[in-house]
């Protein structure tokens, strides 16, 4: 019997350089069912970025219309700069047509999608340990010292917020960080409150013998 369901929307979490973007790009890779979210941003495009593809590019002045509509999951303003927000008309088409949506965002993020989505699947990548995050931000190579200690402060204050999530999953070993968040997915999926429809034509299967 087939089971037609409504996808899933999977909000993954977690301090930078834990890994979870890795994480994320192997589950769409692995899962043609699975897409990423495409955040809205009034920033400029990069070179090679494509509207609709990597961002909605929004003016300012289209990003407040779209706050003041309701049109966003969640969004923020970074550095009192540019805004990025999680539009909510992409995010429902996917989740009607059965393919489920991963929100690659911060723990403010998630907690406010999980209150206007209560079932939104709240899943936090941790290290292994601190010291092992820290020296990962390190071995990076990518930042000064100063903006590694401001990325290891934040995820301390992070990790205040695990409590609130459904899951966490800890990346020590790559492969075995991919598998144990598909098996959070196979698991949610098979979540009775999840098959109604399989459910009623199952009792309802007597008039069909």
């Amino acid at each position: 019997m087939k089971q037609t369901r409504r996808g899933l929307l999977l909000v993954v979490s977690g301090p930078a350089g834990v890994g979870k973007g890795t994480i994320n790009l192997s589950l769409i890779s692995r899962n043609s069912d699975i897409r990423m979210s495409v955040s809205a941003t009034t920033r400029s495009p990069r070179p090679g970025e494509i509207d609709g593809v990597h961002y909605f590019f929004k003016t300012d002045a289209e990003f407040q219309k779209m706050i003041e509509s309701g049109a966003f999951l969640e969004y923020m303003r970074v550095f009192n700069t540019h805004y990025y927000g999680t539009p909510k008309s992409f995010v429902e088409q996917e989740l009607a047509e059965g393919r489920s949506v991963i929100l690659e965002i911060d723990v403010q993020g998630a907690m406010r999608v999980k209150a206007a989505y209560p079932d939104a699947v709240l899943i936090f990548i941790a290290p292994p340990s601190m010291s092992e995050l820290k020296s990962r931000l390190i071995h990076r190579g990518t930042e000064s010292t100063e903006a590694i200690e401001r990325r290891f402060e934040t995820a301390f204050q992070e990790m205040e917020l695990v409590d609130r999530y459904d899951y966490v999953v800890v990346n020590d070993i790559l492969d075995l960080a991919i598998a144990r968040t598909e098996d959070i997915i196979v698991a949610e999926r098979c979540r009775v409150s999840r098959n109604g429809e399989l459910i009623e034509k199952l009792k309802g299967g007597r008039s069909a013998l």
